[in-house]
């Protein structure tokens, strides 16, 4: 779906659909404006004395005739567009959504999780009324105006009558073009602060076990009420200018039918015009006011539209910031060393440096080990190892390859990577373990769990490994889920594993067994470890000691603690804490 042209996009696909509904609006509309026709002559014949029994027949058969073909093809016309307009909310929901996986990180720290639901189902519901309910009214509004103008015009009934009659109508352009923009721009405000409030229900729904805990239900109550009230109040602005146009559209068209009851009540009864013409026209008049109120209603609904239809085209006008070569090469990480050559990095160019100088070289098979205070830029090199952010150009090496020169897909199938807050998905424990391939045989995923020292708790629950978890894996506690999204990790068998502090949140026994069982399974496959405990990482075949995104050790365990600094502190705290670490792991 190409950006800003959300609707040109669709209707080229679809624009028969709206053609053969537009047909049948005209159809409709040219059956249904004889009913004043007939009703009129009906009219003249009984005022004349030559109603028949025969001709009562007759006009009741035309009238029934009209009624059923105008509830025929206005039904079909109103179906078709209808069913279109579902279509698009598909389309559209399905094209943020593949937008959304292409975004990267940079794009969801900007975007919270309510604000992209509010453009979900907001905004695509307010663009699918437009083009169905706004193109299906405006369609058969303007082609039944036309109509009844038309058959007033082949009734005879005089024309100064008829511009008489419709000339309150054609005040209804002015007042569009004057309060158009003004709907429009108070319903952006309105969709605008709907998206706050998405963001802030979620949030705080999220975070309710939290409120609890600190007894804080009633500064959230208030802090919610803030936001809903911002709603209403740019609702009530919004509500004060449309009610008043929803109003004023009625009332020009009884302005309407009230010039033609005198002007033509004193025609009729002038004899310049027949009783059945009157009887006509008062009946076209009043034909014309149900197509204005749609035409009120719609454009209403194409201002607020139109404000949701800017921000989707905003939304898919941002490009993804990682973006693959033309060229790009898949990645092969069989031998490959990994090679970080003058690494210096930023998340904002008017911020300072997270990494600075960063030198490394990661022998294929062997592992490494990060440590450091926190906000020293850990994390963050995790995250260019994994290009979800933009390493610059020739800092980042899997083997002979830059890592911008390689396919994303292709690079993070090779690595597995197990994040510190384990999010888990509202599925079975299966199926969240083997997230990365759906075909895993169940002994595979059992000894997953088992490596990753979640198996005995899994087989505790009541149903095992098919216990569907509540949302964000919640029915578990922070240590089971961790382990959980580590088994996710080890079954994907990669052959880079990144743990980024990934049992921080286990015992000091469950991590030693985790450690060992890491050990002995990647024996042959390059890790990276990142952790706050030295335990978790003294076996690895290197440790960085990261400080203010700058190295400022790197050795083995042994080699370090020889060394004065911050790992050999660290080492000694870790050490004097160490016989209160050894609980049992939950």
């Amino acid at each position: 779906m190409k950006p800003k042209r959300i609707l040109a996009d669709f209707f080229r696909k679809t624009w028969y659909v709206y053609l053969i509904s537009i047909f049948f609006h005209l159809i409709s509309n040219a059956i249904h404006v004889f009913y004043p026709k007939v009703l009129g002559e009906f009219t003249d014949t009984l005022q004349s004395g030559g109603l028949t029994s025969e001709l009562v027949v007759d006009y009741s058969w035309m009238l029934l005739v009209i009624g059923i073909g105008h509830v025929l093809f206005n039904g079909s016309a109103m179906y078709l567009i209808m069913y279109v307009g579902r279509r698009f909310e598909f389309i559209v929901r399905r094209g943020l959504f593949l937008h959304f996986t292409e975004m990267g990180e940079r794009f969801y720290s900007k975007n919270g999780v309510g604000k992209l639901l509010s453009y979900f189902m907001n905004d695509v519901t307010a663009v699918r009324e437009s083009i169905s309910m706004g193109v299906n009214s405006t369609a058969n509004a303007t082609m039944l105006l036309v109509a009844a103008v038309t058959m007033m015009l082949v009734s005879q009934i005089p024309y100064y009558l008829i511009l008489a009659s419709v000339f309150p109508l054609l005040l209804i352009p002015v007042i569009v073009v004057y309060l158009g923009p003004i709907i429009r721009r108070r319903s952006l405000e309105v969709q605008e602060s709907l998206g706050r409030m998405t963001e802030t229900a979620e949030e705080q729904f999220g975070g309710i076990r939290v409120t609890k805990k600190f007894a804080v239900e009633d500064i959230m109550n208030e802090r919610f009420g803030q936001t809903v009230e911002k709603i209403r109040d740019n609702q009530v602005r919004l509500v004060r200018v449309s009610s008043f146009f929803q109003a004023l559209v009625p009332f020009l068209g009884a302005a309407a039918l009230i010039i033609a009851l005198a002007l033509g009540g004193y025609l009729t009864i002038t004899k310049q015009i027949t009783l059945g013409k009157f009887v006509a026209l008062t009946l076209y008049i009043r034909m014309m006011m149900n197509p204005l109120q749609q035409i009120g209603n719609v454009i209403n609904t194409i201002q607020r539209s139109r404000a949701s239809l800017d921000r989707l085209n905003g939304l898919l006008s941002q490009r993804p910031e990682i973006v693959e070569l033309e060229n790009a090469k898949e990645a092969n990480f069989g031998d490959a060393d990994i090679t970080v050559r003058n690494l210096s990095f930023a998340y904002d160019p008017a911020s300072s440096p997270v990494l600075k100088n960063i030198n490394l070289n990661i022998k294929a098979g062997t592992t490494l080990g990060i440590i450091g205070r926190t906000g020293s830029g850990k994390t963050t090199l995790m995250k260019l190892l994994l290009r979800t952010y933009d390493p610059p150009p020739g800092t980042i090496w899997y083997g002979e390859t830059d890592i911008r020169a390689l396919k994303l897909e292709s690079l993070r199938t090779q690595i597995a990577y197990v994040p510190q807050d384990g999010f888990l998905f509202s599925t079975t424990i299966k199926e969240n373990i083997a997230f990365s391939d759906s075909t895993l045989d169940f002994e595979t995923i059992e000894a997953a769990a088992k490596h990753a020292q979640i198996y005995n708790n899994i087989v505790d629950l009541p149903n095992k490994f098919e216990t569907r978890l509540g949302e964000r894996g919640l029915t578990l506690s922070g240590g089971q889920r961790q382990r959980t999204s580590l088994a996710r990790g080890i079954v994907k068998n990669a052959p880079v594993m990144l743990l980024d502090d990934s049992v921080s949140a286990v015992d000091a026994i469950t991590e030693k067994d985790i450690i060992e069982a890491i050990q002995i399974d990647r024996s042959h496959k390059t890790t990276i470890i990142i952790a706050h405990r030295i335990s978790a990482i003294k076996h690895a075949n290197e440790i960085i000691v990261l400080d203010d995104g700058v190295i400022v050790q790197r050795g083995t365990h042994s080699e370090l603690l020889l060394q004065q600094g911050l790992y050999a502190t660290l080492h000694a705290i870790q050490e004097e804490g160490s016989p209160h670490a050894t609980g049992t792991s939950d």
